[in-house]
């Protein structure tokens, strides 16, 4: 059965990996589960061995499906004051943003909560389940394929983190009772996690389709790009690419290339429409709260400033960082790598490319104060007596946050390595530093 050995086990040939992040071409070694394995360069994880990797992420999987199903079937959060009251359920916190005429704040909310991690979960069961029965499903290699560029946009826990602020900011004005989908949900973004950490995809390609042999003449310690060859970043077979430096996986189908073209021109674009956005993301209202009759509009920074006033400094901090911090300091970041990436040498390499992973990491965060709108407007609906209404912020915010994550995808961190590094051959030949031979 594939579930028994891993791939290193059934075969006698080396299988070669080229990094994502500084292209430098490795020879896996034979790992047991619970083992990973990281590129000598730079650090960065190439391959995570799982102990019975199907059965474990088709449990998961199933069980975050079932946690979901309890989610969006019982009551998420209700909230009383003074006779005054409401309740909702999850759903409910994308469809209330489409009466205020915010539909794409809308889909946003409800694909990066919902949509895709249900997509997700599905491939995962189908592809495990086929694997299982000892014949992959039909659209198996595709499926598989998606996997990887789903992963980015699931924001379950984020929006987690959303709930928790929201109810924070209304726990001192209202009684707030949690239904049983709230805790559900917990559990289904606890389970979604686990899953997608369970997920060997090194393993489910060599099951799905074998591995087929490196190109010839490809050597290690060495980059892919010198030698005319790439690593496919969907499931990580070394390739050889055509004279003009594109192609397609020979395993996957996915397309390569040598470096992403106009990695950094596409990067600066969307750097700039973030920048233009993240004006009107701050000037503008986020949410407008209305009290007996008093409307009171409340911009990003205006909510942090509300939340000290009130004492709730680490509410108050979650958000600044979220909402502040973390879209400034990814612009910034990914800016100045754009700037200096044709300067790198081999003392700072190492360093901005763990810039550049931390970067990628955050950039969903921000999404937390979109998801507070989401529930508070949902929850909150009382009309002139209390009501909260979506501000024009959350949209232009809700773009930030989508344009950054884009930018930090279309940037190339290989290019952070490609200058010559005069030391690196003498280091990668070192035994003491772990570097392959």
């Amino acid at each position: 059965m594939a579930d028994r050995l891993p791939p290193e086990a059934r075969r006698t040939r080396r299988r070669l990996r080229a990094c994502h992040e500084c292209d430098w071409v490795v020879a896996l070694p034979p790992l047991r589960p619970g083992e990973k394995a990281a590129c000598p360069r730079c650090g960065h994880t190439l391959v995570t061995r799982q102990r019975h990797p199907a059965q474990r992420s088709m449990a998961l999987a199933v069980s975050a499906l079932v946690a979901l199903l309890v989610a969006v079937s019982f009551p998420f959060v209700s909230f009383n004051a003074g006779g005054i009251g409401n309740r909702i359920e999850l759903i409910q916190t994308a469809t209330s943003l489409i009466g205020f005429h915010q539909p794409l704040v809308a889909i946003a909310v409800i694909l990066t909560i919902v949509v895709l991690p249900s997509v997700y979960l599905l491939g995962v069961v189908w592809l495990q389940f086929g694997l299982l029965r000892r014949e992959p499903l039909p659209a198996s290699r595709s499926i598989a394929r998606s996997l990887a560029h789903l992963h980015p946009w699931m924001m379950a826990d984020v929006f987690i983190i959303g709930a928790l602020v929201s109810l924070i900011k209304i726990s001192g004005m209202a009684q707030v009772e949690l239904g049983v989908a709230f805790w559900a949900f917990c559990l289904f973004a606890a389970l979604l996690l686990m899953t997608t950490q369970s997920v060997d995809s090194d393993w489910l390609w060599f099951s799905l389709t074998g591995e087929p042999r490196a190109p010839h003449g490809a050597r290690t310690a060495a980059t892919a790009a010198s030698q005319g060859l790439t690593g496919c970043p969907t499931c990580g077979l070394v390739n050889r690419l055509a004279p003009d430096g594109h192609g397609h996986c020979t395993r996957c189908g996915e397309r390569l290339h040598a470096r992403y073209p106009y990695s950094l021109q596409r990067t600066w674009a969307l750097l700039a429409a973030g920048a233009v956005m993240y004006v009107p993301a701050n000037v503008y209202p986020i949410m407008t709260t209305t009290s007996l009759g008093h409307a009171t509009p409340s911009t990003i920074i205006g909510g942090v400033v509300e939340l000290i006033q009130m004492g709730s400094w680490p509410v108050a901090t979650v958000i600044f960082v979220a909402s502040i911090i973390v879209p400034v300091g990814k612009l910034v970041a990914l800016a100045w790598l754009c700037l200096v990436v044709a300067r790198s040498d081999e003392l700072n390499a190492a360093a901005r490319t763990r810039l550049y992973r931390l970067t990628e990491f955050i950039g969903r965060w921000s999404m937390v104060d979109v998801f507070v709108v989401a529930i508070l407007v949902a929850l909150i609906r009382a009309g002139s007596l209390m009501s909260i209404t979506p501000g024009p912020a959350a949209l232009a915010f809700g773009t930030v946050v989508v344009l950054t994550m884009l930018a930090a995808m279309t940037f190339d961190p290989r290019l952070i390595w490609d200058p010559p590094l005069p030391r690196q051959a003498r280091q990668s030949a070192d035994p003491d530093r772990g570097g392959p031979r």
